[in-house]
């Protein structure tokens, strides 16, 4: 049986939104905080999905604990979709190969798709992205988000990325964390300890990696300066 989503993802590659139309019958499930609209025919339930470690695996890396199950139970309708930041959504078409997603990254899948968290050990301690990746496997649609647009690059031997701008890659591709050639030791332990710039990850091997055009904490630094503030400069 197919289970393939209809889909549009419209308003790229600044404010995607994703909408997909569900057949009588047909399920489509998405992180909690991303539904914008839907069509009375839908039916909304929440819960855990795939048990509770399933389910603590993907709050470890940087996901609710809670799935929105989106049903057409009245007839066809349609669910739409906008990630909390604003950037790109893309699209992934699950055949039996994983797909890993930095922490934040889900929006959406169909059925078939399981996400779950998988433990990164010392290289996600020093990636500053989290120590748990998402994990998605099986068979099936996947939809997630960056912020900033959303590069799809093909890898044939080596190639590095800074550890902010990684949004996904294949598991085909083998990867660690490291800091970029050429920076002297005090940058290097800069890097190691706090996260500073020229940590990147180096990947290898075959496959597909995506990137995002823009990072969350360089734009939080630009922010920070015009924030209100009250009496006292607090």
């Amino acid at each position: 049986m197919d289970t393939s989503l209809d889909f549009e993802i419209s308003h790229r590659p600044d404010f995607a939104l994703l909408t997909i139309r569900l057949a009588q019958g047909q399920q489509v499930f998405g992180e909690p905080s991303a539904m914008a609209s839907m069509d009375t025919t839908i039916h909304l339930k929440a819960g855990l999905r795939g048990g509770l470690r399933r389910s603590l695996g993907r709050a470890f890396g940087g996901e609710s604990l809670i799935v929105n199950t989106f049903s057409a139970k009245g007839g066809p309708g349609e669910v739409t979709m906008a990630p909390g930041v604003a950037g790109d959504v893309t699209h992934y078409k699950l055949h039996g190969q994983r797909l890993m997603l930095q922490r934040g990254a889900f929006v959406a899948h169909g059925p078939g798709v399981d996400i779950t968290g998988k433990w990164q050990g010392a290289r996600g301690f020093f990636s500053g992205e989290g120590l748990v990746l998402l994990q998605a496997s099986g068979h099936g649609d996947l939809f997630f988000n960056s912020f900033g647009a959303i590069l799809e690059l093909d890898v044939a031997d080596g190639f590095f990325v800074d550890t902010g701008y990684v949004v996904a890659f294949e598991d085909t591709l083998d990867y660690r964390v490291t800091v970029l050639p050429g920076l002297g030791v005090g940058s290097k332990v800069k890097s190691f300890l706090f996260g500073g710039e020229g940590l990147v990850c180096r990947f290898s091997g075959q496959g597909k990696v995506w990137i995002q055009t823009r990072t969350i904490h360089p734009f939080l630094s630009w922010v920070h300066p015009y924030r209100p503030q009250g009496r006292g400069g607090s």
